[in-house]
């Protein structure tokens, strides 16, 4: 009768640890796979960084061109506007008018 228990015993140590070696196994199959997809994990992440950054840049070349429409329309639309533009950026005058154009001091030149 003894001999029946203690391969009894020993069957269930042999099947613990094999149920432990497996999961073991298991575990480091897990990690192998997760170190082997860390870069490409680590490549989406910079990606998606990216493209956050990319679409604020959009959304602020956005609101230049929609600024830049809103002026090209007032010009189109309104000749005062172009009148204005004309005499300011390009110093045009009508015939007759006196220009007066300022200069500025440079800033770097002591004071007398």
């Amino acid at each position: 009768m003894m001999s029946q228990k203690s391969k009894s015993v020993d069957a269930g140590i042999w099947m613990k640890l094999t149920k432990l070696v497996m999961g073991l196994v298991l575990l480091a199959g897990a990690m192998a796979v997760f170190q082997w997809y860390q870069p490409v994990i680590r490549q989406n992440e910079g990606m998606q960084r990216r493209i956050i950054h990319l679409r604020k840049q959009i959304a602020e070349e956005n609101k230049i061109a929609q600024t830049l429409q809103a002026k090209i329309g007032s010009v189109t639309t309104n000749d005062f506007t172009l009148d204005r533009l004309a005499r300011e950026k390009l110093g045009y005058a009508k015939p007759g008018e006196k220009v007066v154009r300022f200069e500025t001091i440079n800033a770097s030149l002591p004071s007398r």
